[in-house]
């Protein structure tokens, strides 16, 4: 995939000329990570109409009761369908993963024509219209978790966070073509467009060049100061017990080779996920408010189940995931199995409001034998999660707060471009 940085392409973003090929980053992020392969990118999402992914994955995403999920462009549609001041269009989007999975590239919407001088909207315009629409929602569901309160063995976090990517589009089987009218229908339906066949995903991954010039440029102008760099690898475990969720072990690597556990977790569950199509910026933006998970006390069965898998792993860059295991000791009985790894590196970069990672990251789901690495973006909007896990946040004082954050990464953020 081509890639170039927003300083070396030209202001117009219509023309159809060829840019030329961006220079050699130097080495910074790319070369403190490990270098692995990005033949097989990272796609993340559910469908605005789908429920769970398939229980045979190691990532299995949780949405708690009343979650809300949802798309809308911005700017929005016209309300009549006609009448916007440029035109739009539906392009293929090149995707290892959905292509392999469908056969067909997913679809991302475009500006086709050139728009009006000023008709892109303001930096205000757009602040104001997102955090005008996400705000309500993300007071209800921080609410919301507060009200079911959390389990006495586990210590649960909210995490409200910024993803960037590209929200995409494909039919699912047996529907029909994916068409602006079909998208302006989703937009209007809103959280209610679960009925609707359209699929929708969030794609994460990108170009390490991107990720490097990030942080030479982006990293300074939004006030960001390094904070840490770090090597994980994420063991999953099932446990047939508890078929709903996923165990996830956070390890590093030891001076002898040996994995170690630095914490355990379940799956994180979604409260909230308001996906924008920014038609005037290279990439598209999530805003997530999930609940994290971190188990204090295990049970005696599982806290050893969960040691013996980890210490039986071996550690072998030269396969997916970054870990293998000997033969038979992927599993422990018929109630304890490895279905997944993760292996990642990442640098972090903070300020008093929010912590922005890059991280690279090398997956292997074991049950379906798949493996994809990524390059990932996100911004953890610190000082809003920790305002709303009090007793009564102040919604101004909360608004306040997510404009400036929505601002901050509007302006500084989304002008990369992922090319196909």
């Amino acid at each position: 995939m081509a890639y170039l940085p927003p300083h070396k392409r030209h202001s117009s973003t219509t023309a159809s000329t060829p840019t030329p090929a961006p220079n050699p980053p130097p080495p910074s992020l790319s070369s403190s990570l490990r270098s692995l392969s990005l033949s097989s990118p990272r796609g993340r999402g559910r469908g605005a109409g789908g429920r769970h992914p398939r229980a045979s994955t190691s990532t299995k995403i949780i949405h708690a009761a009343g979650c809300i999920s949802r798309w809308s462009p911005l700017p929005p549609f016209s309300p009549g369908g006609d009448g916007e001041e440029y035109t739009l269009r539906l392009e293929p989007f090149a995707c290892a993963p959905i292509e392999h999975r469908t056969g067909a590239k997913p679809l991302a919407l475009v500006v086709a024509s050139t728009p009006g001088e000023g008709s892109s909207g303001s930096t205000t315009a757009a602040v104001t219209a997102i955090a005008e629409r996400f705000l309500p929602d993300l007071l209800a569901a921080a609410e919301r978790t507060k009200v079911e309160g959390a389990p006495k063995d586990e210590l649960v976090k909210l995490s409200l966070v910024a993803r960037l990517g590209k929200v995409l589009f494909e039919c699912q089987p047996g529907g029909s073509p994916v068409s602006l009218d079909t998208l302006r229908q989703a937009a209007k339906a809103g959280e209610d467009g679960s009925k609707s066949q359209l699929r929708k995903s969030f794609y994460t991954s990108m170009p390490s060049e991107c990720l490097d010039d990030m942080e030479r440029s982006m990293v300074k102008s939004m006030g960001l100061d390094f904070d840490s760099s770090k090597e994980h690898y994420h063991v999953k475990v099932f446990d047939k017990n508890q078929s709903d969720s996923t165990i996830s072990c956070k390890c590093t690597m030891e001076e002898d080779g040996s994995l170690a556990i630095q914490k355990v977790e379940l799956n994180q569950v979604r409260h909230l996920v308001e996906d924008i199509s920014c038609l005037f910026k290279g990439l598209d933006l999530r805003l997530m408010l999930c609940k994290k998970r971190i188990l204090k006390n295990l049970d005696s069965e599982v806290e050893n189940a969960v040691k013996s898998l980890v210490s039986a792993a071996i550690i072998d860059p030269n396969v997916k995931g970054g870990i293998r295991w000997p033969l038979g000791k992927e599993s422990i009985g018929e109630r304890f199995s490895i279905v997944g790894v993760w292996h990642t590196n990442y640098k972090a970069f903070r300020n008093e409001t929010m912590r922005l990672k890059l991280r690279h990251a090398d997956r292997f789901d074991h049950r379906s034998s798949t493996g994809e690495v990524s390059n990932e973006v996100t911004f953890k909007l610190t000082a809003i999660s920790r305002k709303l896990e009090e007793d009564d946040p102040v919604e101004n004082s909360v608004k306040e707060m997510l404009e400036s954050a929505v601002q901050m990464i509007w302006d500084n953020a989304l002008n990369y471009q992922i090319v196909p």
